[in-house]
Parts: C-alpha cells; structure tokens; sequence
C-alpha cells in the first residue's frame, strides 16, 4: 500500500493502488481480470467473462429501486506502457510506483495508468460500497482498447442487458462528452534493401530525447514535436550534406496511439564528414530550442559513437524513406467545421522500426467522419506507394456520433450544476472512445462520457488531480441515484 491509499474517496484510491501493484499493459491483462473475478465473486457478485477476455460484473439494485432503468458502468482493464529512457521498467512484471505531488498523482519515470485506471477504480467501488444507491447494474471492462481496442470489437450482442452507458474514459474535470473520433492504423512495410558498408566509414548513433510526447488525439492540436518527424528533417538535411554519410538503420517511438519522445538513426560516414555532420546537429538543436520554446523545452540532440553495423542502406532507398517519412502525414489535418475548437481529422506518425527484411512504420489516422479519415488514409498510402512500400490499413472503428437529444447528458448537466453550481462544458473528445464501437452492436444505448483531469496521458509525465477524482466520484453517485425509472422520462 502507498500513500494514495489515505487520498479521498478512500475506496476507489485503494482499488487504484492495487491496480497499480498488478501489471496489466495492453494484451497483458489476465492477472488483473483474474484478481477482479476472484474479488467479485468472493463477494457473491456475478461475473461473465466473453470469449475476447471483457469481464462483465452484475450487482442488484438497491432495494426500492428495482424498476429504475439498468446502467452499464463501462472501464477498459489495459493502460498504455511507457518509461522514461533513464528508467528500467518491465510492464510485464514490475508494478507502477505512484506518489503524491502537489494535488497531482503521479508515477516514477513510467506512465501512472490512471487512463483508465481511475475509471476501473471507480467501477469497482460502485460495486463495493453498499451505501451507492442505484438500480440494475452491470459494470462492464474491455481488453486491450489501448492497443487495437480489441475488447470493444469483440464485445457480442445480447450480453448485456442496461439501456445507459456511463464511459469513465474521459479526462477533464468539467466537460462532459457526447462523441469521439473514429480512426484506423495504417501499417507500412519497405523492403529493406542492403549494401556493404564502405570501408573506410566509422559509426555514429544521432539520438533524438527529451520530448513531452503525449496522447496522439487528446494532445495531437499542441504542437507537441514528435521526435519521428525531427529524425525525418534531420536526416533530410544529412543527404543534402554530400558527405557521403549513409544509413544503417532508423527506429522511433513504440506506440501508434503516443505521440514519439525518443528516435535515433544509426549512421555510417567518413572521418572527413564528422564536422559537418557536427555543426548541422548543433544548428538544429539551437533551432528546435526556439522553435518549441514554451512547447517541447528539453529536446536533446546527440551523436555518439557506435559500433559498425554490417550493412547499411542503398543510397536510392536512403533518400525514398527519408522523403516518405518527411511528407508523411501527421499532426492536425483538418479542424471541424460544425463543432468549434474540435479537432475532426489528424494523424500520428507514431512508430519507426527497422527490422531484418524491411523498415515497419506505423500511423495512427482519427477522424470523427468517414471522409476525413479516408482522406488522410489515401495521403499516407500514396507518399508511402511512391517510395515502393505496402501500405495496409486496419483495425477501423468509427467515431461516436454526437446525440443532441441524449436524455442520460442531460442528467448529467443538471447533476453537476446541482452539486457544484457550474453546468460543464459538453464536448467531442478527438481521443477514440469505445462508444462507437458500442453504438454499433447496442443502438438503442444512451451514452455518456465524463472522468477527471488526466494531463499527460500516453507518456510519463502522466498525472491525475486529486481534487478532480473526488468530484468525479461525486458525480458518478449521484448521476446513479437519479437514474430515472423510464428512460424516455424528462428530466427537467
């Protein structure tokens, strides 16, 4: 136990801290769904676990209050694993180590998880405090939304019996969602094709550090520099070096969903390059320091030396993934037209690998339409065909469409002015909810999306506030104890 366990709302903070004490990064969430299995039963509640791996959890209404109309409190189990480049961390085992920081929760060095751990939490106490009064109640939590939001895609019609979905993904205090972005991965191959490296050529590794990163739809607007992108310009100013440098191989970031913080390219040059090579690194750090001052203030450029791979690439493919990688798509596309200060399409050049037959590279593309989404699809494959890669695309799912005539929103509106004098903001989140998804297989859901401040999301700067869980707690209880009897019912 840490000291987040002494934070209020006292129940959902302990189930947090032992969230954190379990790993559970995407695709490695079986020992958290076994400990939340063992501990819904040993309390008498059901639990259903579908063939993806969601678990599903059923608690009784509270007397009196059996003909209210049934609520899915909705969570996903998985949290995104990143660590700072100093920190030596294993998603897979090592627990997330949370600590207290001026109002803030935080982790050390990796990312804390209260996306969507806090959520996950706050299921959880619903389901264990008996004095939260509510009607039928299912709690549902989905594997792997992180990753490929495999849970949501696999989620089968008929397993659930609520009419409102309360989603616990979003993260600012004081707005309220009513939609998302769709969006799909776009995964891209270049067969890598190899010469010797030249005989008199020594190795030097340019590393790229230092960056915030960030979450590629919530953070996507920022101007955040994504360390995929430099490594593009940088490497683009290295070929009109002349100097003979080649490349051996390039990586950059590790998840399609995070902006990249850290990227790097193996080089090979001649003695005589070094200079050159030298004073572009300098004048670039220098300009990347002005040009993201306020944005990205620790952006690191740095040559070391490397020991001399065995190959390095053709010259012609050198300067075709280069120029893909430079116009590839990314950042905000196209800002929407209906809805202000909403993001409607982006991407997010999120991955650089090189591997043994060919160079993997990653995008995620969100959009809250079809077209938007397809547009920046049909870019990013036609600068990637141009440079002789296969671009494929999948994993679509489409956005949440914004319901103006929502009954549960308004709930939720008129709860919160009720309990804090302040009516929230309602909003379209550019992040991708598993509303959509939802929407797909349960039309007739009423849905809803509100959470507390996360800042940081997707990287190890990660932070929730304090202060916005409890009001989060608050709301969501009390949304509970109001759900009316008829859906349909007004709720003036």
């Amino acid at each position: 136990m840490t000291a987040i366990t002494q934070l209020s709302p006292r129940l959902l903070w302990q189930f947090f801290d032992t969230l954190c004490s379990i790993p559970h990064p995407s695709g490695h969430e079986a020992a958290v769904r076994q400990w939340i299995t063992d501990w819904a039963q040993e309390r008498g509640l059901v639990t259903i676990q579908d063939t993806i791996g969601n678990l599903i959890i059923r608690k009784a209404p509270t007397p009196g209050m059996e003909q209210r109309t049934g609520v899915i409190l909705q969570a996903h189990m998985d949290m995104v694993p990143q660590a700072n480049a100093d920190v030596d961390h294993d998603f897979t085992k090592d627990p997330i180590q949370p600590y207290i920081e001026d109002g803030w929760v935080r982790a050390r060095g990796t990312t804390l998880g209260a996306d969507n751990g806090i959520g996950l939490a706050a299921c959880l106490a619903v389901l264990a405090d008996d004095k939260v009064q509510h009607g039928p109640l299912e709690v549902l939590l989905t594997v792997d939304e992180e990753s490929g939001m495999t849970g949501a895609f696999g989620l089968a019609p008929g397993m659930l019996q609520g009419k409102i979905l309360l989603n616990t993904d979003s993260e600012q205090d004081g707005d309220v969602y009513m939609g998302c972005a769709g969006g799909v991965d776009a995964n891209i191959t270049l067969p890598y094709q190899a010469e010797s490296v030249p005989s008199d050529h020594q190795a030097l590794r340019l590393n790229i550090s230092g960056l915030r990163g960030g979450h590629s739809g919530i953070n996507i607007n920022e101007g955040r520099a994504s360390a995929n992108k430099l490594l593009a310009e940088l490497l683009n100013e290295i070929n009109k070096l002349q100097a003979g440098i080649r490349l051996s191989e390039v990586s950059g970031g590790t998840l399609r969903n995070a902006i990249a913080r850290e990227a790097s390219a193996l080089l090979t040059l001649p003695k005589s390059a070094n200079p050159a090579l030298a004073e572009l690194i300098t004048a670039r750090q220098q300009q990347y320091q002005q040009e993201f001052n306020g944005v990205d203030d620790f952006i690191d450029l740095e040559l070391v030396s490397a020991d001399l791979p065995q190959r390095v690439m053709t010259s012609d493919l050198q300067q075709k993934l280069t120029q893909a990688l430079l116009a590839c798509p990314h950042g905000m596309m196209a800002a929407s037209r209906d809805i202000a200060d909403v993001v409607e399409s982006s991407s997010n050049l999120g991955v650089i690998n090189t591997e043994t037959e060919h160079i993997y590279v990653q995008c995620l593309i969100r959009s809250l339409n079809d077209t938007g989404r397809d547009r920046v699809a049909n870019a990013t494959a036609a600068v990637f065909n141009l440079a002789g890669a296969d671009c494929e695309f999948d994993g679509a799912y489409p956005g949440w469409q914004p319901d103006p005539q929502s009954a549960i929103m308004q709930l939720v509106l008129n709860t919160h002015k009720e309990l804090f004098d302040l009516v929230p903001n309602v909003k379209v989140i550019h992040a991708g909810l598993e509303c959509g998804l939802f929407k797909a297989i349960y039309p007739e859901w009423d849905m809803v999306s509100f959470g507390p401040t996360i800042q940081g999301a997707h990287s190890p700067d990660e932070r929730v506030h304090i202060e916005a869980v409890s009001r989060f707690w608050q709301l969501l209880v009390r949304v509970l104890r109001q759900i009316p009897e008829d859906k349909a019912a007004s709720f003036k």
